[in-house]
């Protein structure tokens, strides 16, 4: 059984502020279908979701939940098998620049400088080579790489290739920003140090983030709310208020309220396997030889 939360009075009060700004996207009933050779398989069902303007969410569940599917159709990249998602009130048919995207790979042109990666989709866009640049370097400077702008990607750290991402993702300016296990590839002090910096940018730039995780660490940490998605078909379980003050010190994660979330959040995304998974091991040491 799931904890219940508590929520301070200012926490409670700030929540409600998100909750009385616009809607920046919705889904209704939303529903996917993988036709295989076995057999149709529902990934996503009955997905109904509100997200606010500037609001940061995360998304948590077991593997094969389905979570990387819903950002895929979010962002338009991938079609629904029903149902109706809306962004800013307009109907998403396909890749649309009000829903940017980033994956947990850099996706970065090797052959480019780092502002010419940035500078990419603008160019496509149909801006000037001298205003996509001048736009370019302005969000380098956003995720404090602009002093890197002439370097290649080869160059580059792990996780410099990713502010690299999140600055290209940026330049378009979207409404809102889908990000797919983003930091999953990274070691842990740089998966750290990136987590700061992207609520440092949420923070002062005009963003609605969504963002997706297996971490439940990072879910927490970063979140005004969590959504937890259950599996076999994937559904909305739960969508959780996080009792935590904004900005958040480094060391968030010792709060008794962080842990209290943690604690409410574990049993909707393990269920009671929690134990229950055990290997059929045969032993092949010696009697008498433990470990024990």
């Amino acid at each position: 059984m799931a904890e219940p939360l508590t929520l301070d009075p200012a926490i409670r009060e700030r929540l409600a502020r998100i909750d009385a700004r616009p809607v920046v996207l919705q889904t209704r009933a939303m529903t996917k279908v993988f036709a295989t050779p076995k057999g149709e398989i529902t990934a996503l069902t009955g997905i109904d979701l509100t997200v606010h303007r500037r609001e940061f969410l995360t998304v948590i569940g077991p593997s094969g939940c389905g979570k990387s599917t819903l950002a895929r159709i979010i962002a338009g990249l991938e079609p629904s098998s029903g149902g109706e998602i809306l962004c800013d009130g307009k109907p998403i048919t396909g890749p649309d620049r009000d829903c940017g995207m980033v994956f947990q790979g850099y996706t970065l042109f090797p052959w480019l400088t780092v502002v010419r990666n940035v500078m990419f989709g603008l160019t496509i866009g149909g801006m000037t080579r001298s205003q996509a640049e001048s736009e370019a370097r302005q969000w380098l400077d956003v995720v404090g790489l602009e002093r890197f702008a002439d370097a290649y990607p080869h160059q580059l750290s792990g996780g410099m290739k990713q502010r690299v991402a999140i600055a290209r993702a940026l330049a378009n300016r979207p409404k809102v920003l889908l990000m797919d296990e983003p930091f999953g590839a990274l070691d842990a002090q740089t998966r750290a140090q990136l987590q700061a910096h992207l609520r440092q940018i949420w923070m002062n730039v005009n963003l609605t983030v969504i963002f997706i995780t297996h971490d439940l660490d990072e879910a927490i940490s970063l979140a005004d709310r969590v959504l937890v998605l259950g599996a076999n078909p994937g559904r909305i379980l739960e969508v959780v208020d996080v009792p935590l003050p904004v900005p958040r010190p480094a060391d968030i994660h010792l709060d008794p309220r962080f842990l209290a979330t943690k604690r409410h959040l574990e049993p909707l995304i393990h269920g009671d396997r929690r134990g229950s998974e055990l290997l059929p091991v045969t032993r092949m040491t010696p009697v008498g030889d433990d470990v024990l």
